[in-house]
């Protein structure tokens, strides 16, 4: 299976060295596309083998499946693309799917496939299942480091600077409550876990959010609640910072891993 990279960031980079040293066999590293071209090529030069680096257009020749590592303002074009040439597309910037409406249509007339791959948010597979029945509601309660919120416009614009004053440790302050579509639009870069969590559920106008700042935790934490007729969920996610970069979770990288990993792999758990 020949795999693409679509953005060679600090993410980007992880999965490539993942895929060059082997540790997906039966996959295979071919080529990456970036918005600096030049520095994605100074960086794919330090692996062996180096894949091609490629403008974003020409990625599907290259590719069986094309991973999106980039971000919720780039997806679209991205998505465009890969579903455009009939090919798997792997993404982690679900957020930005608000900006392609017509993402199902696309992938039916190509023949292509869209996957979200999201490792920081749990029970997605628990809630697909009870969709074949009924669910009642479905809550995402999210408490995230006033530091990794401080700079964001929506934060901002309610009256909170948690540069200068971060909430005492311990201390919580909400700064979001409504549904999913809304947050993903206020916070792009962290609520790629609400649009999976609608696409998985009951929709994006329907899933309930709460955003609250928190300080003194490692990583962002999610607790997802479902009431559904065939089962009750109740479960959280502590997810940790990335080493190279602590505004990006530490799991983006291995579950782009895992969703490669359940293509290529002859038994897979899970639905």
């Amino acid at each position: 299976m020949r795999v693409a990279l679509a953005g060679f960031g600090n993410s980007g980079q992880d999965v490539a060295l993942r895929l060059t040293r082997g540790d997906l066999p039966g996959a295979t590293l071919t080529a990456v596309t970036a918005r600096d071209l030049d520095k994605a090529r100074v960086n794919a030069a330090r692996l062996s083998p180096a894949p091609k680096v490629v403008p974003l257009a020409e990625l599907p020749a290259h590719a069986d499946v094309i991973v999106e590592c980039a971000t919720a303002e780039a997806l679209a074009d991205i998505v465009e693309v890969g579903l455009g040439a009939g090919k798997t597309v792997i993404i982690v910037s679900s957020a930005g799917l608000l900006q392609v409406p017509d993402v199902q249509e696309l992938a039916k007339e190509s023949g292509g496939r869209l996957r979200i791959a999201n490792g920081a948010l749990p029970g997605l597979d628990s809630l697909r299942c009870a969709r074949e029945g009924s669910i009642r509601s479905v809550k995402l309660t999210s408490r995230i480091r006033p530091d990794s919120l401080a700079h964001e416009a929506y934060v901002l614009d309610q009256g909170h600077d948690f540069a200068k004053a971060p909430p005492k440790p311990g201390e919580q302050v909400r700064v979001f409550q409504g549904n999913a579509r809304n947050a993903a639009a206020a916070f792009p870069r962290h609520f790629n876990v609400a649009v999976a969590l609608s696409i998985a559920g009951i929709g994006l106008d329907r899933t309930e959010i709460e955003v609250w700042a928190e300080s003194g935790i490692p990583g962002a934490i999610h607790r997802v609640d479902v009431e559904a007729d065939d089962i009750s969920l109740s479960m959280t996610s502590r997810n940790r910072p990335s080493d190279t970069n602590p505004r990006t979770s530490r799991i983006v990288a291995p579950s782009i891993m895992a969703a490669l990993r359940a293509m290529v792999a002859p038994v897979v758990a899970g639905c």
